[in-house]
């Protein structure tokens, strides 16, 4: 029985080649998470399951030299967001979070939290025009916060409570979550 060749097998071998190439599998892997990013929706979690985070201890240093010590921020909705340059459903979602953010920046906290080094930051900032700043932690993350998946969001409110924890990429500039913000502003 020989090797029949048909359409099935030759696409199955070019979406081999495809995959096994690094420059293809990239594009592939953001365009799957780009589909995602509009299938995932942020919920908001029922109020007796919030979980209250302890942030007066917790510094960041920000990709401006800017030092902020988050027990100083109080009575603010806070959008924070952990990722990195070379995670492709961060890519993904970046765009909807500085759309977010140019529209919300007045009037929420937004943090998006990286390990990368403040230079490379900077050169992605740059070659993306995204315009928000971007910060290490200089201590420990608060136990609530704590994550080994990227991107991770949390949104907490006025109270210090998360009421959104999203994993992997999602559409943050949907009317969903627009209005979630807004009613967590007015509260």
């Amino acid at each position: 029985m020989g090797f029949k060749v048909n359409k099935q097998n030759i696409l199955f071998i070019v979406v081999i080649a495809v995959l096994i190439i690094p420059q293809s599998r990239h594009q592939i892997q953001l365009l799957l998470h780009k589909g995602l990013s509009y299938v995932n929706q942020s919920t908001i979690i029922e109020e007796e399951d919030r979980l209250n985070v302890d942030l007066k201890n917790w510094r960041l240093v920000s990709d401006q030299g800017d030092i902020v010590n988050l027990g100083e921020i109080n009575n603010r909705v806070i959008v924070i967001n952990f990722w990195a340059t070379w995670c492709p459903p961060c890519i993904v979602e970046m765009p909807s979070l500085q759309k977010l953010y140019d529209e919300y920046n007045e009037e929420v906290v937004f943090l998006f939290i990286t390990n990368d080094a403040l230079d490379i930051v900077e050169k992605f900032k740059n070659k993306n025009n995204y315009t928000f700043k971007v910060y290490n932690s200089t201590n420990e993350i608060p136990k609530e916060l704590m994550t080994s998946s990227i991107p991770r969001t949390f949104i907490l409110n006025k109270n210090s409570e998360i009421v959104v924890d999203e994993k992997g990429a999602v559409d943050w500039y949907s009317s969903n979550v627009k209005g979630q913000l807004t009613s967590l502003i007015q509260q």
